[in-house]
Parts: C-alpha cells; structure tokens; sequence
C-alpha cells in the first residue's frame, strides 16, 4: 500500500483530479460507495495508461448497505462501477448497523477476499469496540482501520487509544481529514510552516507520515493536489513533531463525523 493516498470525498470533478494526482506521483487513490465516483476513478486509472497492478484502490460500503448478501451484492457493482476485475481494499465504512450486521458485512468482505474480488479487508471509524467485537468473533483481523486521527488522524484529533490498539495489532491506520479542511490557522502549525518554509497543509501530512499512518488528502485543485505530494525532501524535527502532538484535543478536536463510539 503506497503511504500516502489521495482522497475523492465530495470531489465533484474526480476524472481529471485522479489523473492530476497520478502525474503528481499518487498511485493510490480512496474512493467509497457512498462517494459516487467509482466509476470515474476507474475511467482515470485506464487514461493515466499506469498498469492497474501499479495503482492501489479502495473503497467503502457504507451503513445502509450492511448485511451478508447486501455486501456481497455491492462488491459486484462497485466492481462493475470501477470496471476492474479486483479492488485492492475494502473497508466496512462505518459502525453504524450494529453488531449482528457489522460482523456479516466484515465475514462478506473476507469471502470476497477469498473469491479474489478483494485484495485486502478493513474497517473505517471503527472504535476499540468494534475492533474487538471482530476478534471476540474469532474473524482474521483487519488489516487497516482509516479514521479521524490518521487522516483525521490529525494533530488536534489523535484519538489515541485507537491508535495504540491497532498497533498493538498490527492494523494499519489511514487518516483522513490530514489538513483539517483547510484550518489550518492555528499558531503551532503556521510557525512550524514557517520555519520549514513550507506551507501548513505540507507540515500535517508530514506530520502524518512521521507518526506512521497513512495520509489521503483530498484537493479539486491542481496546484495544490501537487504540492500535497512535495512532502518527501524534508522531514520535521522531533522538537516540531512535540509541538504538534500537545495540540490533541481528543475527541474535542474532530472536524468530521466520527463514529467511533457508535454502539
């Protein structure tokens, strides 16, 4: 899984910011059902010319669409959307369905696993709970869980006893949400961009990749979906990194939905 993504939530434009992002070096791009854009993230993947063994794909099957047969169903037409014969990831979107149907949506992801439609399985705003509720199942764990900490794995929302859980278990943390929506005004991070010569959002999917997660900033516009990828020719000191980290504010500072208590 290439360690950062380049995320299409509510990208009204996605062809032509797919393919932007490709030229500026993404290879994986975050798509969901729900996002209704599968299709043309399919149609960039076939004009970048890239070959689909180089591109890494994921998407989600949102809360209303849980259940066995459902999740089943949708596996086939998110395949037919994108026009690929696999998806590399795909994640249980949210918690939202309870128990009985989050488990039956995760068994029918791992059965499209083995069918090969699936490369990988993984959850999304999945809290310890629901985390466990799989491994109290005796169900293979996921592989990744993306959240408000990651990507929203952010500095202001570290959610960090999710955080610690998943590495405990090996589970990969992508983080949506890296450049706050664009708040990204805040003292620390404008006097850290500063000094970096960087712009902030640059700082926080820095950030990001320093504490190990996976970030999937999203941008309709050229310049900056390219600059969001200049971030590999500095790093930040462990002194920028401290700074950054005392901005937690818990569950306080999300700036999205975030379902990690849903019951």
């Amino acid at each position: 899984m290439p360690l950062l993504g380049f995320g299409v939530y509510q990208n009204y434009n996605t062809r032509p910011s797919v393919l932007t992002a490709f030229a500026a070096g993404y290879r994986h791009v975050d798509s969901a059902q729900a996002y209704k854009n599968e299709a043309e993230v399919g149609e960039a993947v076939r004009e970048s010319g890239l070959d689909r063994r180089d591109v890494f794909i994921t998407t989600k099957c949102i809360s209303k669409t849980h259940g066995y047969e459902g999740t089943l169903k949708g596996v086939d037409e998110s395949l037919a959307r994108f026009g690929f014969d696999y998806i590399d990831l795909f994640l249980v979107h949210d918690p939202f369905s309870g128990t009985e149907k989050r488990l039956a949506t995760y068994q029918a992801l791992l059965d499209a696993q083995k069918a090969g439609k699936v490369k990988t399985v993984g959850v999304s705003n999945y809290g310890v709970k629901h985390l466990e509720e799989i491994r109290d199942a005796g169900l293979q764990m996921p592989a990744v869980n993306q959240i408000e900490a990651c990507s929203i794995l952010h500095p202001l929302c570290q959610q960090r006893p999710i955080v610690n859980y998943c590495r405990a278990h090996e589970i990969v943390l992508q983080a949506y949400c890296p450049i706050l929506r664009g708040k990204m005004d805040h003292p620390v991070i404008q006097a850290i961009a500063k000094k970096h010569e960087r712009d902030p959002a640059q700082i926080l999917i820095r950030w990001s990749l320093q504490k190990g997660f996976v970030p999937l900033p999203k941008s309709t516009t050229p310049n900056r979906i390219k600059s969001n990828a200049e971030i590999h020719d500095f790093s930040l000191a462990s002194e920028d990194m401290t700074l950054l980290d005392n901005l937690d504010m818990g569950k306080a500072g999300a700036i999205s939905w975030n379902p990690v208590d849903a019951p």
